[in-house]
């Protein structure tokens, strides 16, 4: 049922995006009088699910949720119709239109995207606001993970900068993202009352863009140990522990942080173990033994129960830029990380994927200010993707168009039908790539 949410979300968010897209094509071709024969949610190669005519456009919703399209009348293109190419120019035709306006029309479904993104990013804040914790409230510092370790972070650090950013915001993303993007290389915490600067070596780069670390984390907030759910007949629960207890030692040893805890009672399987605890500010001391695989069956608090979060509210005014600028903050971030694949830093094999990578992005329950901040996403993405100047892509067609404008010479038909035919083997190969890494990842 999970997966069904998730894939549900994702065809809705791609089907937002690609109509969406398809009229920044269709209205400026409409504007400069260019007849539009077809206008397609998906691909229809064979049949359609569903089609109608209206004027010169055919209107309909193909089989194929790969995309959608707009056939132009004169225009090399997918729909490779060269029979039209042979006939002599007409005047609705694209090929018969003022280079700025072929360049209009063509510019006209990432700028939408772009413009969509913006807008959605907006509509959250104005909507949502943005909540955040300061990481001065985070005051016992970080519980690291192993690769956090090996980074050199330690149990109880507390993280002032990474690289020259300032840690205000606590977010093990951000860290993540300063290191990758950014190229951090070091870490700046407080540990034991001392300013210790933490290196960070360039291996890291590539083990935190890989898809393997996508579930994983660096490090998170240093917590004490309060019960916050039960497990029904678990050895805490027979014992008569109750929720917000506060556990706080193992065998008249003080653990007062969960992972200071959970790492004394690692290997203690079926054994008693005495438990110290307090319970409405009094203490007590329960007699547990544990399950044949070391555990109590006791849930703790997550840490968002411990600390105050603070909240940006924004009116219209103010969300509209600043939806802006978290647009404009994460295509630099794409632009910066295809950067990094350039220059060997991030291994294209270990962090690109496909369809199951994307629908992964959308949670398992369907949650409306999660799924318009994802579309946002795709929205910047789709437009970033589609101005890569490959032949058969926006892009393509733009970077023609730009040299046809500045030379005053057009691009001849032949040359534009192999250029497409190139693109498109360009796009399917990087389609094929990116989707059977996800296969592979399945099998993994």
């Amino acid at each position: 049922m999970d997966i069904l949410v998730m894939v549900g979300q994702l065809i809705l968010s791609l089907s937002i995006l690609v109509v969406l897209h398809e009229f920044g094509h269709f209205l400026p071709a409409k504007w400069f009088k260019t007849r539009v024969e077809k206008f397609y949610l998906f691909f229809d190669p064979w049949f359609s699910l569903l089609k109608f005519k209206k004027g010169d456009t055919e209107y309909g919703v193909g089989w194929l949720p790969l995309g959608g399209y707009v056939k132009i009348s004169g225009m090399i293109d997918e729909s490779m119709d060269k029979e039209q190419m042979k006939q002599p120019a007409q005047p609705w035709e694209f090929r018969s239109k003022p280079a700025w306006q072929r360049l209009i029309i063509m510019l006209g479904g990432v700028t939408v995207n772009f413009i969509l993104g913006f807008l959605i990013f907006g509509a959250l804040l104005y909507l949502y606001g943005e909540e955040f914790l300061p990481s001065k409230n985070v005051v016992h510092g970080i519980h690291v993970d192993s690769l956090g370790f090996d980074m050199g972070l330690r149990n109880g650090d507390q993280i002032i900068s990474i690289g020259a950013s300032d840690f205000e915001k606590f977010s093990e993303r951000d860290v993540v993202r300063q290191i990758v993007i950014n190229n951090a290389s070091s870490i700046s915490v407080r540990r034991s009352g001392q300013i210790v600067d933490v290196p960070i070596d360039e291996k890291f780069i590539r083990i935190l863009s890989s898809s393997d670390f996508k579930n994983q984390v660096l490090f998170m907030e240093r917590i004490p140990y309060v019960a916050g759910k039960l497990v029904k007949d678990s050895p805490a629960e027979k014992a008569g522990i109750q929720v917000g207890d506060s556990i706080v030692s193992l065998n008249g040893n003080e653990y007062p942080f969960f992972d200071q805890f959970a790492e004394a009672m690692k290997g203690r399987n079926n054994e008693e173990v005495r438990v110290g605890l307090y319970r409405d500010n009094n203490p007590l001391t329960v007699n547990i033994t544990t399950s044949e695989d070391g555990k109590l069956g006791i849930y703790r608090n997550p840490p968002i129960y411990f600390f105050d979060t603070e909240r940006l509210n924004y009116s219209l005014l103010s969300a509209l830029p600043a939806g802006v600028v978290k647009g404009w903050d994460f295509l630099t971030d794409q632009i910066k990380a295809f950067g990094q694949m350039f220059r060997g830093k991030i291994k294209a094999s270990e962090s690109l994927g496909g369809f199951v990578t994307i629908t992964k992005l959308f949670p398992t329950t369907w949650v409306w200010e999660s799924f318009w901040r994802i579309t946002a996403i795709l929205s910047l993405i789709l437009g970033f993707m589609n101005l890569l100047p490959i032949p058969a892509l926006d892009g393509g067609h733009v970077m023609f168009l730009i040299w046809e404008v500045i030379t005053g010479r057009k691009l001849s038909d032949k040359f534009m039908e192999y250029a497409t035919y190139a693109g498109f083997i360009i796009v399917i190969a990087l389609l094929l790539f990116a989707n059977g890494l996800d296969i592979l990842r399945l099998f993994k």
